[in-house]
């Protein structure tokens, strides 16, 4: 990969501290170390940028992520660090910030969620060369559902406990002749700089996605996602690594 390439491409960790149903989640110990620190060294590690930066209204966060290696030179707003602010709004003010502060304007930026520590470097630089090679501005990561079927979902009535099937057709049909689905992960979302900047989403138009192997895509938001990511980390210690079967879209 080029150094002039590199030199404008940014990893942004939104990173809040004021988690609910993990207090402190992003710098609680997995597996031996801060939640952040394995997203950080990940990035650090695949060579992909020439910055990596934390987005946090965390003092604790902030050193945390300084000793890993990532650049906080700045907390957060606090009007991006509230329960209601989407993190790729505080991803696009971070952006915004620290261009201003580096007097710079990078072509790429992607964004990196803390709570995807299984996602690993190899995942950012296959994402990363996908996206390129897509020419698209917009991509977003995502994973095969496998042991839940989506197609057979319920809706249920608190009052009546009545269930409602949401997608009806699909009960006529033998399982393995359902259509596959894919759900977003925050592990990795790359756009172009100047798209987000103008579109302020990741979901702009055209966007396309890349799936990653379920195992990389463990999103982390409670004690059942926490359990389940140290069981993948024990996994890779005592095992074969995962591979993706899916090809990029």
């Amino acid at each position: 990969m080029e150094e002039e390439t590199m030199n404008k491409i940014i990893a942004i960790i939104p990173a809040r501290a004021g988690s609910k149903r993990l207090p402190k989640k992003n710098i609680m110990p997995l597996m031996g170390k801060p939640m952040i620190a394995w997203t950080i060294e990940a990035a650090l590690e695949s060579k992909i940028f020439s910055e990596v930066l934390v987005s946090t209204d965390g003092e604790d966060i902030a050193e945390v992520s300084r000793k890993c290696g990532a650049k906080v030179p700045f907390l957060r707003d606090a009007q991006d660090a509230d329960d209601y602010t989407p993190a790729h709004i505080a991803t696009l003010h971070a952006l915004i910030k620290f261009e201003e502060y580096r007097h710079i304007q990078y072509d790429v930026v992607v964004q990196l969620m803390p709570n995807c520590p299984c996602r690993t470097s190899s995942d950012m630089i296959a994402s990363y060369k996908n996206f390129v090679s897509s020419g698209a501005h917009f991509q977003i990561s995502v994973f095969k559902f496998g042991w839940m079927n989506p197609w057979w979902a319920l809706r249920m009535d608190p009052k009546t406990m009545l269930p409602e099937a949401l997608f009806p057709e699909a009960y006529a049909k033998r399982s393995q002749d359902l259509e596959k689905l894919f759900c977003p992960t925050g592990a990795i979302w790359i756009a172009k700089g100047a798209a987000l900047k103008e579109e302020k989403t990741f979901y702009g138009k055209g966007y396309k996605v890349f799936p990653l192997p379920w195992q990389s895509a463990v999103d982390i938001d409670d004690q059942d996602d926490f359990r389940m990511a140290e069981a993948v980390f024990l996994r890779k210690e005592s095992g074969p690594k995962f591979t993706s079967q899916e090809k990029p879209r």
